[in-house]
């Protein structure tokens, strides 16, 4: 959606298409719902949907990383390091953390377009299903402005987001002691070291992560893609002051 002479809103969604964790391999239980490791993709797509028929004067750009992690001979292995778009190394700890590989890049490829803002959809850890379970999407930021903007747009749709912390000290877990970042941060903060890693390659950018684990599909017997988060984006994109 286009509207000229103003900077874009930049939403980009994890398209992992399934995940069963690569050589680190997910325990089987539960493995056929990683089919929903899309779910940030398919909000980026369900949200250009809405903007369309509601045929909205502004200036949004989505993208869309798409992949699937599978073990195979040519697979990613732990203690491989690559370099990302950017130029920054990430040594790979565990290849069951991907879905933060290819944001990473697509973040820095946001860069391109000159953004108002960037903001990234992603069923990024378990860690914040344990932290808000199923009620609230975790949110972090680097940027208290856009941070308020995004909380107020999950009360007003009632499609609510919690702000975790994102300080200095979680980002000690990600050292390492062959590359600029581990791709993980051990077992505590799992969903914030995972936040954290994103915003080393957010620097200055106004930039905030949205990790929908928890809230982009229900378990057992209600087994379904919730649609969340599109309402508090949509929100967000009508109704703040960055649209």
């Amino acid at each position: 959606m286009k509207k000229k002479n103003k900077k874009p809103i930049v939403l980009v969604g994890k398209g992992v298409t399934f995940d069963s964790g690569g050589i680190s391999l997910k325990p089987s239980g539960a493995m056929d719902e990683m089919k929903y490791d899309m779910a940030g993709a398919a909000t980026v797509l369900g949200v250009f949907s809405a903007l369309a028929s509601m045929n909205l004067d502004t200036n949004v750009i989505g993208i869309i990383p798409a992949t699937e992690n599978m073990p195979a001979g040519n697979a990613t292995k732990p203690g491989d390091v690559i370099t990302s778009m950017s130029g920054k190394t990430v040594e790979i700890l565990n290849t069951d953390a991907e879905g933060r590989l290819i944001l990473c890049d697509s973040i820095t490829y946001a860069r391109k377009f000159k953004p108002e803002v960037v903001i990234d959809i992603a069923t990024l850890t378990g860690a914040c299903v344990v932290a808000l379970g199923n009620h609230a999407t975790g949110l972090m930021s680097n940027n208290k402005k856009l941070a308020k903007s995004l909380l107020k747009s999950g009360i007003n749709s009632d499609d609510r987001a919690w702000q975790l912390p994102l300080w200095s000290e979680y980002g000690s877990q990600l050292k390492t002691n062959f590359a600029d970042l581990a791709n993980v941060g051990g077992r505590t903060a799992g969903a914030i070291t995972a936040g954290y890693f994103l915003s080393e390659f957010a620097e200055g950018l106004k930039w905030a992560h949205l990790d929908i684990a928890g809230t982009a599909w229900n378990s057992g017997a209600n087994k379904l893609a919730t649609g969340r988060p599109v309402a508090l984006l949509l929100d967000f994109i009508i109704n703040s002051e960055f649209k």
